[in-house]
C-alpha cells in the first residue's frame, strides 16, 4: 500500500506482452494460466512515453521484464530478470527497480513486484518496429517478441479481438493477438510459438 512518505510515480506508455498462455491469457480472468503446463512464462516489454518517479524524468525509457513463474502469479515463487536500453540512466533505474518491485505502491507493480524475485539487470538496446498487434519488441543480445493478428482458419483474413477490462488493474483496453517469443537473460530462458500476446496502452501511478 501507498504511504504517505512514499515517493509519487506515474507512468504512461505502450505494453508489449507476450506469455506462454492461450489466446487471451487465463490470468486476466480466472487468475491462473491456461498454459500447457501451468506455468506464467513471459516476456514484457514497456515503451514509457511520459512518467516521473519524484524528481527522475522517466520519458522515453525502454525496457522490459523476463518473467517465470511455475504456477499462478498470485502464488508466488517467481524470478524476472529486468532489461533495460543502454540510454537509461542510473537514476532511472533505480526509480524503475523502486517502482517495479512494489516498494512504492501504486498498481498494479504493489501486487505484480512481491511475487517475483530479481535476479538480475541487464543492459541491451531496444527497439520496436510495427504498430499495434503487429508489433516487433527487441531487446539486443536477450530475444524479441513478435506480434501477429489472429488468422480465420478457413480463409486466412485477418480476425481482429480486443479485450475491454473496465477494471483491469494493469490495462483496460487489450489488442490481442497470437505472439511467438524467446528470450534469456541472467540465467532465465523464456520461448513460446503461437501464444498469447497483447498490446496496450497503460496510465499507471501510486497517487
Amino acid at each position: 500500500m501507498t504511504t504517505a512518505t512514499a515517493t509519487r510515480w506515474q507512468l504512461q506508455g505502450r505494453g508489449y506482452e507476450f506469455c506462454n498462455c492461450d489466446f487471451g491469457c487465463g490470468c486476466n480472468f480466472g487468475g491462473f494460466p491456461n498454459s500447457k503446463d501451468g506455468s506464467c512464462r513471459a516476456f514484457v516489454g514497456l515503451n514509457i512515453t511520459g512518467g516521473t518517479c519524484g524528481d527522475v524524468d522517466l520519458a522515453g525509457v525502454k525496457c522490459a521484464g523476463v518473467y517465470a513463474w511455475p504456477k499462478a502469479i498470485h502464488e508466488g515463487n517467481g524470478k524476472v530478470a529486468f532489461v533495460v536500453d543502454p540510454a537509461t540512466t542510473d537514476k532511472q533505474v533505480e526509480a524503475l527497480a523502486q517502482i517495479f518491485t512494489g516498494k512504492l505502491g501504486g498498481m498494479p507493480w504493489e501486487l505484480l513486484g512481491p511475487t517475483a524475485e530479481v535476479v538480475g539487470l541487464v543492459k541491451a538496446r531496444i527497439t520496436i518496429k510495427g504498430r499495434g498487434r503487429k508489433s516487433t519488441f527487441r531487446a539486443e543480445g536477450v530475444g524479441e517478441g513478435r506480434g501477429d493478428t489472429f488468422k480465420n482458419p478457413v480463409t486466412g483474413e485477418e480476425h481482429l479481438a480486443d479485450v475491454h477490462l473496465p477494471n483491469g488493474f494493469i490495462w483496460k483496453k487489450g489488442e490481442c493477438g497470437q505472439g511467438s517469443f524467446s528470450a534469456e537473460a541472467a540465467g532465465l530462458s523464456v520461448a513460446a510459438e503461437k501464444t498469447n500476446w497483447i498490446y496496450y496502452k497503460f496510465n499507471w501511478s501510486n497517487g
